[in-house]
């Protein structure tokens, strides 16, 4: 059974204070680009950079990052082939400060991946990372420097983000699970 931890308006105050951090610790916005990890990061740094525009009247580009090709699971027994979905990022972001956004934050591997995919692309000046939900269990030395939610899960839970663009409604609920999940 699945149970709602977050609503939808606390999850968009969560955004709103990420927001409202990055700009504070980001000292101008003239190098900065939003990067979201598919699939919910995307949609939620497009919200981070409409909230930017709405409080300070800066645009900031917003990219999309697949990072499939570079999960470390790919090559477990039993997977199925990835599929592919693509990359777009529409700015250089040679000498950028690329702030990588996702919904939640676990082992970071995610992390690591999306790291992994930024530096083919090119070489930011600086990365820094902004999550919805931070709900521990690193098995990677990766931390976040915007968090929405801090959420304590164990291993036998999982988090669940929901947003309004492909869920048709904002909220995060945390799940029970038979088995522990990783990843």
């Amino acid at each position: 059974m699945d149970k709602e931890v977050v609503d939808s308006v606390t999850m968009k105050r969560a955004l709103t204070r990420i927001t409202y951090e990055i700009i504070e610790q980001s000292k101008g916005t003239d190098d900065l680009v939003l990067v979201g990890i598919k699939t919910r990061g995307i949609y939620l740094a497009r919200r981070i950079a409409e909230r930017m525009k709405q409080l300070e009247g800066l645009t900031v580009p917003v990219g999309e990052l697949d990072i499939t090709l570079y999960r470390d699971d790919l090559h477990e027994p039993g997977k199925e082939e990835p599929t592919l979905n693509g990359s777009d990022i529409p700015v250089s972001i040679e000498d950028q400060h690329v702030i990588l956004i996702d919904d939640v934050l676990f082992t970071g591997r995610t992390v690591r991946a999306a790291m992994d995919a930024l530096m083919n692309i090119g070489r930011p000046k600086k990365i820094s990372l902004a999550v919805l939900v931070d709900r521990g269990h690193r098995e990677l030395p990766i931390r976040a420097d915007f968090v929405g939610k801090n959420i304590p899960t164990s291993l036998h839970e999982q988090i669940k983000v929901a947003v309004e663009e492909i869920d048709q409604r904002d909220s995060i609920f945390i799940q029970k699970l038979d088995q522990p999940k990783t990843i």
